[in-house]
């Protein structure tokens, strides 16, 4: 499918966000999906998932979660700007629903039928929004940090939820898994839990093990579970826009 792809900007949180919308080309309302990055940030591996899910048929808008367009190139960077978001995740509502808003009023969007996805850090931003009961048709998170922000109510969880897990991932804690499926049971939440033999944290990246050789990180590739892990998102995708 031919693709169209824009470098858009705007504002949230006090920052300027600088974003990447990949998607079909045409008028045509589509189901769109909005793409979280690693903690590393927006960079050229995420517009690389946009760009594969326009070309599946979304609309595809991958966020700038730090602002400014700024990114990660060692750990170090990486924590630290994570944290501006996570120290306060008021500050990660606002820019999540900078997207949203920016989405909804594209002509290219059916405005009702919109999902989220993140990896690492993003997995942590899509699942919080599902907690508080954003508006999404549902929330996948690949290797996602799975900590709460907030511990839903009965019937606020909105949005099905689907959470792809390295089962051999060494800097998930049990704890949050745990914990994380006793809240979805409480909240009543639509949710699946999927966790891949022997997959490592940054398991969907083929950049995961330069950076675990470079910075000495329990990171790796898994062809197996990058390949399963999208297809289970592409079928959830497929049953919630139908």
């Amino acid at each position: 499918m031919a693709i169209r792809e824009e470098e858009i900007t705007y504002a949230a949180a006090g920052m300027t966000c600088r974003s990447f919308l990949a998607l079909p080309e045409g008028d045509t309302p589509r189901p769109a999906v909005i793409v979280v990055h690693e903690w590393w940030g927006l960079n050229e591996y995420i517009r690389g998932r946009a760009r594969q899910l326009a070309e599946s048929g979304y609309v595809a808008l991958a966020v700038d979660m730090y602002g400014d367009g700024r990114v990660g190139d060692d750990p170090a960077a990486a924590t630290e700007l994570m944290g501006t978001v996570l120290s306060d995740i008021q500050v990660g509502e606002q820019r999540f629903q900078a997207a949203m808003d920016f989405l909804s009023a594209r002509p290219e969007v059916a405005s009702d039928k919109i999902a989220a996805m993140g990896y690492c850090f993003g997995g942590a931003i899509v699942l919080h929004e599902a907690r508080i009961g954003a508006p999404l048709r549902a929330v996948v998170s690949f290797h996602g940090s799975l900590g709460s922000f907030h511990k839903p109510a009965k019937g606020e969880v909105k949005a099905r939820v689907l959470v792809c897990h390295g089962a051999a991932d060494a800097l998930v804690p049990e704890e949050d898994i745990e914990n994380l499926a006793r809240e979805m049971q409480d909240a009543e939440a639509d949710y699946r839990f999927e966790a891949y033999p022997g997959a490592l944290h940054g398991f969907s990246n083929p950049g995961a093990d330069a950076k675990a050789s470079t910075y000495g990180m329990p990171l790796g590739y898994d062809a197996a579970a990058d390949e399963k892990s999208f297809a289970s998102m592409q079928a959830l995708f497929a049953e919630v826009f139908a």
